[in-house]
């Protein structure tokens, strides 16, 4: 006696499902992405003798490298106001975008025997690197903070201080959207980790770290270009809100959150695409 299968039924073992579905499945998994970020700050740094303390050390040592070079030799902090805060938080703002964006683009690489012995959502992967970043440097924004209020010229705590924190939100969502971009790039093309190196040194620069936009105020185009330079926006606002007791001005809000959302949303529809093939290349 023969018997037929309905075969529209049957799905295909690895299949990408649709976006709704997998954004609903990393919603499902997103204990698994918490714990999995708590874990890894809890092993961060375990073989050095300084442990996490490096976190705050090594842009500790950057701004006084920076200082030293930018600020003492070349005079680029002249005419900025509270240099030595001013420079503070370029550094230690900028290292939280270089770790998070570094730290995703390798997320999948490293995680390949994960990767290979189960079935799960890998952009979680990604946010998972990039909720460790955050984790850990909250104790290193408190130490710029404390920072900024001790070294000379002192700042006051201010109500304003406050918005330091959708600043680093939105940072937050803006890496996770650019990692996502890059971990997929790199999962086929392992270069872009080397290229990565040299890019994120040109944004640095671009970002108006250790030195003021005003000195492009004779090249409108590049100032204008500048401006709307993510991690630039990031570094003015908090630097607004912490050095100069300002409210960053809404052109600036703007700006920040068209980036963040859109590099989250273009990120997101790009990784999934590939979703089926992470795990192959290796």
């Amino acid at each position: 006696m023969k018997t037929s299968v309905n075969l529209r039924r049957l799905k295909r073992v690895g299949a990408r499902p649709s976006f709704l579905d997998y954004l609903v499945s990393l919603w499902d998994y997103r204990h698994f992405i918490y714990y999995d970020a708590k874990a890894r700050v809890t092993t961060n740094n375990e073989k050095d003798k300084l442990g996490s303390l490096w976190l705050i050390i090594s842009p500790i040592l950057n701004g006084l490298m920076f200082f030293f070079v930018m600020g003492v030799l070349l005079k680029s902090g002249r005419n900025i106001e509270n240099f030595v805060s001013y420079l503070i938080i370029g550094v230690f703002l900028f290292q939280f975008s270089t770790r998070s964006i570094n730290a995703s683009s390798r997320a999948i690489f490293s995680n390949k025997n994960v990767i290979h012995a189960f079935k799960f959502p890998r952009a979680s992967l990604v946010i998972s690197t990039n909720l460790r970043e955050l984790l850990l440097n909250i104790p290193v924004i408190l130490t710029l903070m404390a920072l900024v209020i001790v070294l000379p010229p002192d700042e006051r705590l201010s109500v304003k201080w406050f918005l330091i924190v959708p600043i680093i939100v939105l940072q937050f969502i803006f890496n996770v959207g650019a990692g996502l971009i890059l971990a997929r790039l790199s999962a086929r093309y392992n270069d872009i980790n080397q290229v990565l190196t040299y890019g994120m040194r040109a944004w640095m620069y671009l970002s108006c770290m250790f030195f003021s936009i005003e000195r492009f105020s004779e090249m409108p185009i590049i100032m204008k270009i500048m401006e709307h330079n993510p991690l630039y926006q990031v570094l003015f606002m908090a630097r607004e809100a912490l050095i100069y007791d300002k409210t960053p001005s809404w052109n600036s809000w703007i700006i920040l959150s068209l980036w963040a959302f859109t590099m989250l949303a273009v990120g997101a529809v790009y990784f999934w695409k590939a979703e089926e093939s992470y795990g192959r290349e290796f």
